[in-house]
């Protein structure tokens, strides 16, 4: 049945489509949520100017004022909304810029409406915290600072992994798996889940290899400390089961040792809280 209350947040949809505008604010409304909705981004400054919305969908490319023009304008506002940017155009260049506008979350789009209230609601239901920093948005070095939460570590997932779409399946598979194991090990162990520490990424595409560098602000550790992982046990790769077991630890402890298997390189400088890994391309 569908919801009556309006209190679930108010959201601004922005695009030129009349016909996304109107499902788009259907499904919506449907879930309970305040709905305007604006042609383009010169509309929208006047929704937003009238009214004061807590998440705004954006298109990327409108008439008038397009939404990367749209979020730049919207860097001096007092009352900023979150802003999802739901796309087609997946080129690393437009996802770097949205990120670099303090976009909060970058979609690609047609998106199923039930996807969409279940995205809306993470949104609005998400803590605020420092936006990811774009330091180099070149796309063959890419360069960020990342807010040490598990959330803003999905987040960055997402937009690394739209920047070697043309690699094969596997490949990107692999790395995308390495990248994640090393991410949220720097987020959790090296910034202790402190919003208000970062973690740096770098992220370099040559002809023949991908690089990524991981620099966390911890104080680093020591390999053979890590009597939890299965890396330190490579004549039994059970024993690391019953430390954790001990020490009441979730199951687990294969991350590093299948990193290493998915990669070609992987180095860590002498405090292990940098790690660089590499994939080399055929």
């Amino acid at each position: 049945m569908p919801s009556s209350t309006t209190n679930a947040g108010r959201v601004l949809v922005v695009d030129d489509d009349r016909t996304t505008r109107y499902v788009t604010r259907s499904v919506l409304a449907r879930a309970g949520f305040a709905v305007g909705v604006a042609k383009d981004g010169e509309e929208a400054i006047v929704r937003l100017r009238a009214r004061n919305y807590d998440l705004m969908l954006l298109d990327v490319w409108m008439p008038r004022m397009g939404g990367l023009d749209l979020l730049e304008r919207l860097k001096q506002a007092k009352h900023k909304p979150k802003v999802v940017v739901l796309t087609s155009d997946e080129t690393p260049e437009t996802l770097l810029k949205a990120i670099r506008q303090q976009a909060y979350r970058l979609v690609h789009k047609p998106i199923e409406p039930d996807v969409l209230v279940a995205l809306v609601r993470e949104v609005l239901n998400a803590a605020p915290e420092q936006p990811i920093e774009v330091l180099s948005a070149r796309p063959e070095w890419v360069e960020l600072s990342v807010p040490c939460t598990r959330e803003a570590a999905e987040r960055l997932q997402a937009v690394i992994g739209q920047l070697d779409t043309d690699l094969p399946e596997d490949v990107r598979e692999s790395v995308a798996y390495a990248f994640r194991e090393l991410l949220l090990n720097a987020v959790e162990w090296g910034g202790k889940l402190d919003p208000t520490r970062t973690v740096r990424i770098s992220y370099i595409r040559a002809k023949r290899m991908l690089l990524y560098r991981i620099a966390d602000p911890g104080s680093g550790f020591r390999m053979e400390e890590l009597d939890h992982a299965a890396i330190t046990h490579p004549d039994d790769p059970i024993e690391h089961m019953n430390v954790r077991d001990k020490k009441g630890m979730r199951p687990g402890g294969f991350g590093i040792l299948m990193v290493r298997a998915k990669v070609d390189d992987l180095i860590y400088n002498e405090k292990h809280n940098e790690v660089v890994f590499v994939k080399y391309l055929e």
